[in-house]
């Protein structure tokens, strides 16, 4: 089925405050289900639709796709007709996990749904990369943090161009252990 060229419908609008957040730490709990999100980001997309672009069984994505709508991480629209001709339900990604508060262990989550994603880039010498070391006081940390945090707000509030690229972005800060100094060394 190709992709309806109309103008997207508005953004469905999650729920701000979780009434279980371990429920929804547990929805967010998986790569699978971070990818569905991205996918789902700014285009609806079937189940059918989704399993397909990640090679997956569509039983399978069910499960997840409804954890995530049970969650209130994705919403389903109206349903459409499919090429032939069943009855197919959209999802689209609410953007609640933007506000989810961080939870023990969905670092590592991220860290891998983003290696996942990062390693169906055909060519990454031509991707955009930056690695910088950096030692701050916490002010500077403070400071290079909330400049971020404003920055990244910007973007995910931004309208998504139907005609734009999509991009994936990721970013960690954290304590280079390799480079702290060792204190005096034993005699």
């Amino acid at each position: 089925m190709t992709p309806d060229p109309s103008p997207a419908p508005a953004r469905p609008v999650a729920p701000e405050v979780s009434d279980d957040p371990d429920a929804d730490a547990r929805a967010l709990a998986s790569t699978l289900r971070i990818r569905i999100l991205r996918l789902c980001l700014d285009e609806s997309l079937t189940n059918r639709e989704i399993a397909q672009r990640l090679g997956r069984n569509p039983a399978t994505v069910l499960h997840h796709v409804r954890t995530l709508v049970d969650r209130g991480f994705l919403a389903a629209e109206p349903a459409r007709r499919g090429t032939r001709g069943a009855r197919e339900v959209p999802y689209r990604a609410t953007r609640k996990s933007w506000r989810s508060p961080s939870q023990p262990g969905q670092a590592r989550v991220l860290v891998d749904a983003f290696l996942q994603e990062l390693a169906l880039v055909e060519n990454l010498d031509d991707q955009p990369m930056v690695r910088l070391g950096l030692r701050l006081d916490a002010e500077a940390t403070r400071e290079l943090l909330g400049k971020l945090e404003a920055l990244f707000q910007e973007y995910a509030q931004r309208p998504s161009d139907p005609d734009g690229t999509p991009y994936s972005l990721f970013f960690s800060m954290h304590e280079d252990v390799q480079r702290r100094d060792p204190g005096p060394s034993p005699t």
